[in-house]
């Protein structure tokens, strides 16, 4: 057998590069490129494995933070429909523990996403090295170690020979869509440099298939029965369906029955606002109509959704006698979830299966303008809060509202964390599945950043609006100087309220009287009372590299938005918000549980709200 010397890092950097996913006909680079950091763990192994193989064959950028690094890759595989992703290196140590936020990130919203931190030596020639942790009942034991729990699949490579068998099954976890997320290969940096005679075989062009597999006939029987008796039916479309890419066969679907439908976070975007079925936002962060719906639906259709609490509303949500679920996943895990008629099956061959068994079926008229009339009456109370501009400082929603009138249908806007998720969900207009890119399975701030980086690495030809409050932002603006150096073309949109407000509203709703959420200096009390900080996160920005506008007024911002959309360069807007202008309020209950004895009256009353609400909790068996 013909072989080929080389190193264990140069063997997989090769491997990587000859890797391609295909679906529908349609073939991608797996691994479309390696994000790293060196440290003495990766330096002389998969540092030198990049710079030998060259941009070509396997594309590297320079990152400045291990998280934000997994966090690009997690917004370019996003971008992908979970098709294409990238690799991240690090050194051993601090640089390997810093994935770990990044990977459970990945693994929770199961996207893909290949992790290559460096590891102790494995020949042992002197211990402790350097950033090594010892556990003196256990030395095969590393830092890395704590990304097993967070990754789908996680491996050691102790000797050159283990990689072949083990990158095989990271290609498999990667790929598949049932199994996806983080995959680990923990790389001990002599082994790394270890030179070893590959055969060629290894390193042929690899094609990964990734299958729709259809709804078994019995159980598409029972859904289609269920679908014919509902009277009020509802579905719930969650990420599955846009990472499918079956938003058309939803759209045909809920157009051929009339059934509407409700979108998870993940799902916005399955159809365009404006379409006869949508009901836009569901959940605790969800629209009157769309939760209206959901309490009083005796059927509910998931497809591709987990049912988080938000989605569930804590399962206070489904209240009407008897409602049933049908589900619609990939993953059998899922599909089982509510004691649902379970349709294990890819969503878009799911859905076209399901149109065709219930072909002639459709809901009673009456159903359809009662909900569209609840619709109108959303929009209309959006239009409110979007606002058309003016010379007074802009409200949150009408920041949302100023993107809104200066984003094209294929731009994106990207979040994660903050008060902005739940104003988004309930009154983002979305007009293209790709669109709206909040991440909340994690809800992880820091993500949004590097995610925009990966968005518009995936999509150069989509502008990216990248929505930051002033917690999140100073939680991780390094990959700023990234996207300078790369030329990667961002706007940024800063939001200053001065503090966490989201978890400021949620800490006075639980009788915590947000405490601990302004950023202000101390008061006479010793608590965060006293006058705002005088950080300008604008002058920051400009100094990481952004060409900056900044907004004080609603008028003011919508110029700066357009003119940030028109320049070449990545750019920041800064616009100060009145913190007085909050979005509506929740149309569903979030379980945070209260202190159950407390000296303070703001606390005690949170906790009699707490024990009314949390009595309509209700687990469907």
């Amino acid at each position: 057998m013909a072989t080929v010397r080389l190193t264990v890092a140069q063997a997989l950097v090769r491997f990587l590069a000859n890797q391609h996913t295909e679906r529908d006909g349609v073939r991608r680079r797996l691994i479309a490129g390696t994000w790293g950091i060196f440290g003495h763990g990766n330096v002389a192994g998969l540092g030198q494995a990049l710079l030998q193989a060259g941009q070509d064959e396997m594309p590297y950028y320079q990152g400045r933070n291990e998280q934000s690094m997994v966090h690009a890759s997690v917004g370019y595989a996003r971008m992908n429909n979970r098709l294409s992703t990238m690799a991240c290196t690090t050194s051993i140590g601090p640089g390997a523990t810093n994935l770990v936020t990044g990977a459970a990130l990945a693994t929770i919203n199961r996207v893909p996403v290949l992790l290559l931190p460096g590891d102790v030596f494995a020949t042992r020639p002197a211990d402790p090295v350097l950033q090594q942790l010892e556990l003196p009942h256990s030395y095969d034991v590393s830092v890395n170690d704590a990304l097993r729990p967070v990754s789908r699949y996680f491996d050691r490579i102790w000797r050159a020979q283990m990689l072949m068998p083990s990158v095989l099954q990271a290609m498999r976890v990667l790929t598949d869509p049932v199994e996806t997320g983080a995959v680990t290969l923990a790389l001990p940096q002599d082994v790394q440099a270890e030179a070893f005679d590959w055969p060629e075989e290894f390193f042929r062009t690899r094609v990964w298939k990734v299958r729709r597999p259809v709804p078994d006939e019995e159980s598409l029987t029972e859904a289609a029965e269920l679908v014919r008796r509902a009277q009020r039916p509802l579905i719930i479309s969650g990420g599955g369906t846009i990472y499918s890419e079956a938003t058309q066969s939803l759209r045909q679907f809920a157009e051929a029955t009339g059934i509407p439908v409700a979108e998870t976070q993940a799902g916005k975007g399955s159809l365009r606002h404006d379409h006869p079925q949508a009901l836009g936002a569901v959940g605790h962060t969800g629209t009157a109509a769309a939760d209206r719906a959901a309490r009083e639906a005796d059927l509910v259709i998931g497809v591709g959704t987990r049912y988080s609490d938000f989605t569930t509303a804590s399962n206070t949500l489904f209240t009407r006698p008897g409602v049933r679920f049908v589900n619609l996943n990939i993953t059998s895990f899922d599909a089982h979830k509510m004691a649902a008629t379970p349709l294990v099956a890819d969503a878009r061959a799911g859905l076209d299966a399901l149109t065709g068994a219930v072909a002639g079926h459709t809901v009673d008229p009456s159903y359809l303008t009662e909900y569209t009339d609840a619709v109108a009456r959303w929009h209309r109370l959006t239009d409110g809060l979007f606002g058309a501009g003016g010379a007074a400082r802009p409200t949150q929603t009408e920041v949302l509202g100023a993107l809104d009138a200066v984003m094209d249908d294929r731009d994106v806007v990207i979040n994660a964390a903050g008060s902005l998720p739940g104003d988004l969900h309930k009154l983002w207009r979305a007009r293209d599945p790709k669109q709206y890119h909040v991440e909340y399975g994690y809800s992880c701030m820091g993500y949004e950043i590097p995610a925009g980086i990966g968005v518009r690495l995936a999509a150069p030809d989509r502008e990216v609006f990248v929505l930051v409050g002033d917690g999140t932002y100073l939680m991780m603006p390094t990959e700023i100087v990234t996207a300078v150096q790369e030329g990667v073309k961002i706007n940024l949109v800063i939001v200053q309220n001065h503090g966490y407000a989201s978890i400021g509203g949620l800490s006075e709703s639980v009788g915590a009287e947000r405490y601990g959420t302004p950023y202000r200096f101390r008061g006479t009390d010793g608590t965060f009372t006293g006058d705002p900080l005088p950080v300008d996160l604008a002058a920051n920005a400009a100094s990481l590299g952004l060409d900056v506008i900044r907004a004080s007024t609603a008028d003011d911002l919508r110029s700066a938005l357009r003119a940030s959309r028109l320049s070449s360069r990545p750019t920041a807007v800064y616009v100060e918000v009145d913190p007085q202008g909050n979005g509506p309020s929740a149309q569903a209950w979030w379980d945070v549980p209260v202190a159950e004895v407390a000296q303070r009256d703001s606390t005690r009353k949170a906790r009699e709200a707490y024990e009314s609400a949390k009595s309509a909790q209700r687990h469907h068996i």
